[in-house]
């Protein structure tokens, strides 16, 4: 196709090239979907892949599985037909990251109107693309991305309460979702999918809750979700009659689904069968599918080989956000490369994650070349003792150029960039502790007959349930979140860590009652996970037990007498 440059001399540069972007895939993805739906139903063809695909109990397969066994030919070819107009290509869905939205600036240096910011122009460039689909957000709330939405019509519902254009929100917990909720739906906005991800056991950027548990979060999203659905109908319709916008006499449809760290068929089902889920993510272990994932051999290798102590909870992300990370990746390796030759620091080609302000007028990164340097400057003149030196010094070197290394990948396994292949490169990868426990780089029908219990794709590695992996992870955080504080913890702090314990000491109990309620799992499996859970109540009572000065002490229960 004819190519036509969007340049930066344009200030609308970002959302053109965004909605040029995707009018591109739409067109590829429906011309590839038209040549499946007209390929012979033979071994090998792409609409035999599609419904082989299919999980065992899907009524599209058992239909596919009645045309194989048709009597007559014609009664195959109407069969087969069926099947033609029956499928569907997946939904082009397209994510922004909510915090990183940095402002613009002309040539000249003038800092440009609010919706020309990153995300705002994303979102603008989605907007008016040929797209019928869904904008995910995630990472927390952005209100002026948020307000932002209201400004296109395809985001709201027609006469039919079809939705053109759907919102996706990837959530924490309930309340995060009921207080997001009410700000689309007081705009005339409806949410169609709340997306609750572990805040720990996940990929990339990790958002840890104040202590609370996916098994007690998904336990609330069950109970509640009529009063979810209630609450926003209201205030949604009150806020199209003030649009003069036609009103709806129930709520549009509204998906809870759940993803971070599921790595068996047996936790899929259950969570979606006990909190009746609309549906599950599984995104980790696609790292090691080369036909899904642009990720580049060195790096997929590194992951296929990855262990538990090579997958870290990390503080290099420049948006000060925690960071799931691999210890063995290119880039990670390169980085600390430069530290050792004295020249830490990215030359901050792309500059996405610019936000700091302490040395400059003008933001830039804190894995910057620049920023790395005015800051050590900084340190050498303060005469600091060795040892707390050193640790300011590492806490300023570990930040990674994430906006660029994490595109490198897909860079390298087409030759794009710089030198074409002949430089060396870097990739940043993040993946979810998961990875580690399988290491078969695989093809997508062997990893999707792995999610539908057709086959095990796991290495031998033990792995635990992903409930009790991820109450592991928030053990560990509330211990390194205390020792990062002062000695001296502020009221804040004591209050912050209290919530926090007592929110995961509030789960574990949940979980007491509830391991023994998952029946798809051996008696065997389930003792296991009653015995690790105790464990870890154990190991956090003792922590907090060895620092009790960072927690506000329970108040002691007298009787009225006693009081007297």
């Amino acid at each position: 196709e004819e190519y036509v440059p969007s340049t930066k001399d344009d200030e609308e540069f970002r959302a053109r090239r965004i909605t040029a972007y995707l009018n591109l895939v739409d067109r590829i993805v429906k011309e590839q979907f038209k040549k499946l739906q007209d390929s012979p139903f033979e071994l090998g063809s792409e609409i035999t892949k599609y419904f082989t695909l299919l999980p065992n109990n899907s009524p599209l397969k058992e239909l596919y599985h009645a045309m194989l066994l048709a009597a007559g030919p014609a009664e195959k070819e109407n069969l087969q037909q069926t099947l033609r107009d029956a499928i569907r290509p997946g939904d082009i869905n397209v994510n922004i990251m909510t915090k990183v939205d940095r402002n613009n600036f002309d040539k000249s240096g003038k800092e440009l109107s609010v919706e020309f910011s990153d995300a705002l122009s994303a979102l603008r460039g989605y907007a008016k693309s040929t797209l019928e689909s869904a904008i995910v957000f995630s990472a927390g709330i952005n209100r002026r991305l948020y307000s932002y939405v209201e400004e296109f019509k395809d985001f709201y519902a027609d006469a039919a309460g079809y939705i053109n254009k759907k919102i996706i929100l990837k959530v924490s917990d309930y309340r995060s979702s009921i207080i997001q909720g009410k700000f689309f739906a007081k705009k005339g906005l409806w949410i169609s999918e709340y997306r609750v991800e572990s805040g720990l056991n996940c990929g990339g950027h990790v958002f840890a809750t104040d202590g609370f548990l996916m098994g007690p979060i998904l336990e609330e999203f069950r109970a509640k979700k009529q009063e979810l659905l209630d609450s926003l109908h209201s205030i949604y319709n009150e806020a199209l009659k003030l649009k003069n916008l036609i009103t709806f006499g129930k709520p549009h449809m509204v998906k809870i689904t759940a993803q971070g760290g599921i790595g068996t068929v047996q936790e899929d089902q259950f969570l979606r069968e006990h909190y009746q889920l609309d549906g599950t993510g599984w995104a980790t272990p696609f790292l090691l599918v080369p036909e899904v994932t642009n990720v580049d051999d060195d790096t997929r290798r590194k992951l296929a080989d990855a262990k538990e102590e090579d997958l870290y909870l990390s503080d290099v992300s420049p948006l000060g956000v925690p960071f799931n990370n691999l210890r063995t990746s290119n880039a990670d390796l390169e980085r600390d490369s430069k530290v050792v030759k004295g020249r830490p620091g990215s030359a901050c080609p792309k500059g996405y994650l610019v936000s700091n302000t302490e040395f400059t007028a003008k933001p830039i990164c804190s894995a910057s070349r620049q920023y790395q340097k005015l800051k050590i400057d900084q340190l050498n003149n303060l005469n600091l003792p060795e040892e707390d030196y050193l640790k300011r010094f590492k806490d300023v070197v570990k930040k990674s150029c994430l906006c660029n290394d994490l595109g490198e990948s897909a860079m390298i396994n087409y030759h794009l960039g710089k030198g074409n292949g002949t430089v060396k490169r870097f990739s940043a990868v993040c993946p979810g502790p998961n990875i580690a426990y399988f290491s078969k780089i695989a093809t997508l029908q062997e990893m999707v007959d792995h999610i539908y219990g057709r086959i095990n794709l796991r290495n031998s590695t033990y792995r635990p349930h992903m409930f009790i992996k991820e109450l592991k992870m928030y053990v560990e955080y509330l211990i390194k979140e205390v020792k990062k504080a002062a000695k001296e913890p502020t009221e804040k702090q004591r209050q912050y860590f209290t919530e926090f314990k007592n929110n995961m000491f509030e789960g574990i109990a949940y979980y007491r009652e509830f391991f023994p309620k998952i029946k798809n799992e051996s008696e065997e499996f389930r003792a296991q996970m009653l015995q690790e859970l105790e464990d870890f109540k154990i190991k956090l009572e003792d922590f907090i037990s060895q620092h009790r000065h960072y927690f506000i002490a329970s108040p002691v229960l007298r009787s009225v007498t006693a009081s007297v």
